[in-house]
């Protein structure tokens, strides 16, 4: 974990990236649909890719926690900004957990200098995305042929490789799953641009279809049978958290630009702000905002203790920032009137951008499924101890 001072030092140089050359990111990406790759150059080049890596991988070496706390800030900034953070600074954990020393040289490090990109391809058209894919592989000697589907591919069409979810050919459940590093122009890949969405504009998504693609065994993280606990285990948790704190980020960006616009906007001799309807919207917004600022860093703290409820608390956490940030989005566009659903208004971009956190690492109704679980888990756990 940084020492608080250095950490001080280091959040100062994100508020100020995020509230000056962010800004100008933003409204150049709005204006051309587009994430140039100079983006990419320069938050590398900031070390903003590599805040949450081991310090021995080339990383800043932030705590969990420390690194929640700038994600609120990153999150306040363009949602596809936002979402190469996250990604990158994420990406390397759900990899580490499972390499070799040789693939840790060879994929975990890279990835953290930069030096390569890695897209997360779980989520397939015909399925959900858990032990039910079907993108599969057969084995013959040293290579893997690799066939099937996946959509919905962030940085699918950027990317030097896909971190996939794959199951050994007539293989059922999570037995058999495999998780593989598929080089992006290996033979038989072919990718679709579909990038075109309502919000988080800029960020590239795609389809791919893999024919029969050869992928080496030494690509493979993990045994067979170890694929969906990379995805699942080693990323899905802090991941889920990550995305909390993005929701809370993105809140506080809605608040403080509702803010802005009640006190500047007089209607019939008055400020918006000396509106007691105005008023009421906008307490109710920061104690919102507030509640799920601190679910979320409880989350963080217990993952970064390691402890036994992490996933239930990311859960719980992903869960209730997002029910707060579609209430917040809404009450502050509100406040805006009609002027706020026009593009010439940052809360329009905002209000679009939040609606993509409702479905990121699982809508709230697998959320609440994970939560009733764990619960369940919990409650058969206490039973069986008390009948000892």
């Amino acid at each position: 974990m940084m020492d608080e001072q250095r950490f001080g030092e280091v959040r100062d140089v994100v508020e100020r990236w995020v509230e000056g050359p962010g800004e100008r990111w933003a409204e150049r990406i709005e204006e051309t649909g587009e994430v140039p790759e100079a983006v990419w150059s320069e938050l590398n080049e900031l070390g903003f890719l590599r805040l949450a890596a081991p310090v021995e991988y080339g990383g800043q070496g932030l705590g969990f926690t420390q690194w929640m706390e700038l994600m609120e800030i990153f999150s306040r900034s363009h949602g596809s900004l936002r979402m190469i953070v996250h990604v990158v600074n994420g990406i390397w954990r759900s990899m580490d957990g499972h390499a070799c020393d040789e693939q840790r040289k060879r994929f975990v490090v890279p990835a953290v200098l930069g030096e390569i990109k890695i897209a997360f391809a779980l989520t397939e058209p015909g399925n959900g995305t858990g032990a039910d894919i079907t993108t599969s592989v057969v084995r013959e000697g040293d290579t893997y042929y690799l066939s099937g589907r996946k959509h919905l591919i962030t940085f699918g069409m950027r990317c030097d490789y896909y971190l996939l979810a794959a199951r050994v050919a007539g293989s059922t459940g999570h037995e058999g799953t495999v998780a593989l590093l598929v080089p992006r122009n290996a033979p038989g890949v072919s990718a679709e641009d579909t990038s075109r969405t309502m919000g988080v504009t800029g960020t590239d998504h795609a389809s791919i279809v893999f024919e029969g693609t050869p992928v080496p065994v030494d690509h493979r993280l993990g045994e067979e049978g170890q694929g969906l606990e990379v995805f699942l285990g080693g990323f899905l948790t802090p991941s889920r958290i990550s995305v909390a704190m993005s929701c809370v980020g993105l809140a506080q960006r809605a608040q403080q630009l509702a803010v802005d616009y009640a006190r500047s906007r007089v209607t019939f001799g008055k400020s918006l702000t000396e509106r007691q309807a105005i008023q009421f919207m906008l307490a109710e917004n920061a104690a919102d905002i507030e509640a799920a600022r601190q679910l979320v860093l409880h989350a963080a703290r217990r993952f970064e203790e390691g402890a036994d409820d992490a996933s239930l608390q990311s859960s719980m956490a992903k869960m209730h920032a997002v029910t707060m940030l579609t209430t917040v989005t809404d009450k502050a566009l509100q406040v805006h009137g009609g002027l706020g659903y026009w593009k010439s208004q940052k809360i329009e971009r905002v209000y679009r951008d939040a609606r993509a956190q409702r479905f990121e690492e699982g809508p709230n109704e697998v959320q609440k499924a994970v939560v009733f679980r764990e619960l369940l888990r919990q409650a058969r756990t206490v039973t069986a101890g008390g009948a000892r």
